[in-house]
């Protein structure tokens, strides 16, 4: 049974793809940083469902404690599908931006893609396949007002995407990024109201975690093995 880690697992678009993934025949280890409980549940869930499925907490931004928790998971033998979902908005327009709001999000999204993917690398290597997908957002493509700092970090994240994707091309392992637009989350539900959803997006909705996590479920298969080094936008026609 190849294994999986979906880092951020316990949040809307993190659960579902979870569940995509154990659904799929993967093992998940779901990882939170503070809601280690949801985590827990959602492992439940996916074994009562006749998934397999671990909770894990650590946070990302932190090398040393990541370092010490995938050394836990390693123990057990390579992760082969990695999901870094794992983002937090902290918004403002520059001129008004805290230094510590830019230099968090920019911790998490990117920083912390380096100190839970590279560690995983050489053992992933060594079987000779792996699937890598990387969760970034439509503001990395667009812009939007209010999120330079996450629109920087997202970005940041392609550049690295299609770095990595050519550095593991030989070692059959694809390396993809999904850019999803706005997502029926409860995150977002306050930020993105109907009227403004319909105004924004051609398809006059919201999209759904499962559909993000369909997208994911796709890259992370055998059927995407000639699919590497993409940014793969789900956004509705909104660009």
């Amino acid at each position: 049974m190849k294994r999986a880690l979906v880092t951020g697992g316990s949040g809307g678009i993190g659960a579902a793809i979870c569940r995509r993934l154990a659904a799929d025949g993967l093992h998940v280890a779901v990882h939170a940083n503070s809601r280690l409980p949801d985590a827990e549940r959602l492992a439940g869930e996916i074994a009562a469902a006749g998934g397999s499925a671990q909770a894990v907490s650590f946070d990302v931004t932190d090398r040393a404690q990541t370092g010490a928790a995938l050394e836990r998971l390693l123990a057990d033998g390579a992760i082969q599908v990695v999901v870094n979902n794992a983002g937090i908005h902290d918004d403002a327009v520059m001129p008004a931006m805290k230094p510590k709001q830019w230099s968090r999000v920019i911790d998490v999204s990117l920083n912390g893609f380096f100190n839970v993917t590279q560690p995983l690398l050489l053992p992933m290597m060594a079987t000779r396949w792996g699937r890598i997908v990387n969760v970034s957002s439509v503001a990395a493509l667009t812009g939007n007002r209010g999120q330079a700092n996450y629109a920087a970090a997202k970005a940041g994240l392609h550049g690295a995407t299609k770095s990595l994707a050519i550095e593991l091309a030989s070692r059959g392992i694809t390396v993809n990024a999904v850019a999803p637009g706005i997502i029926a989350t409860a995150m977002s539900q306050d930020a993105f109201p109907r009227e403004t959803i319909e105004r924004l997006v051609p398809m006059k909705r919201a999209g759904t975690p499962e559909e993000v996590a369909g997208l994911v479920g796709f890259l992370a298969s055998d059927a995407s093995g000639y699919i590497s080094g993409q940014i793969v936008s789900i956004n509705g026609a909104m660009i």
